[in-house]
């Protein structure tokens, strides 16, 4: 279990779920829907939700592709925290805001699988978080164009490397959204 002291509690990280993030990614309907069902089985099972959300000079602060996707709407209470990095810990309050939840124990959920989402894992991992990835709840657009394998090959590559993943003290794995157990969440 996690390395962090004092933290026996879950929570679901959702990672930028926006409107320009997740306009024409691979499967983004289903990855939605999934993320939703996992968003509300969270919330009745009291397990925080915490929303992360990117600006940069490409997804500008407030610009309608900065929101969040019509389908999901966080909670009053539930943390919100603004990143400009691909890793959702660099220079955020989000080390802080999952401290106060008491959370040692991550489900990641969101886009993009080979950048935000990778950076998110690893930064988790090695900050002594245990780091699950939900499989079907992730996503990415094409970068072909640049040199990288067809979106559904990244999103492939991305569960089987993390399965895989180990630290000591820590555990990673990917699970599909059915799967997804909460336990030991507050």
């Amino acid at each position: 279990m996690t390395t962090l002291e004092d933290r026996p509690h879950t929570a679901l990280l959702v990672v930028d779920v926006q409107k320009g993030v997740v306009a024409g990614a691979h499967g983004r309907d289903a990855v939605v829907a999934n993320v939703g069902g996992l968003v509300e089985k969270a919330r009745r099972e009291r397990v925080p939700v915490v929303w992360v959300q990117h600006a940069d000079e490409g997804l500008v602060k407030g610009s309608d592709g900065w929101q969040i996707v019509p389908e999901l709407t966080p909670g009053a209470a539930e943390p919100l925290v603004e990143k400009n990095y691909g890793d959702s810990f660099e220079d955020t309050i989000l080390e802080s805001v999952l401290s106060g939840l008491g959370a040692g124990r991550l489900v990641i959920v969101g886009a993009e699988s080979d950048a935000c989402i990778r950076s998110t894992l690893h930064g988790a991992l090695v900050r002594g978080y245990d780091a699950t990835l939900v499989g079907d709840a992730h996503t990415t657009g094409d970068k072909t164009a640049w040199g990288a394998p067809p979106p559904d090959q990244v999103i492939a590559h991305t569960n089987l490397y993390w399965t895989y993943q180990t630290a000591p003290g820590r555990t990673a794995g990917t699970v599909e959204t059915k799967d997804v157990d909460f336990g030991g969440a507050s």
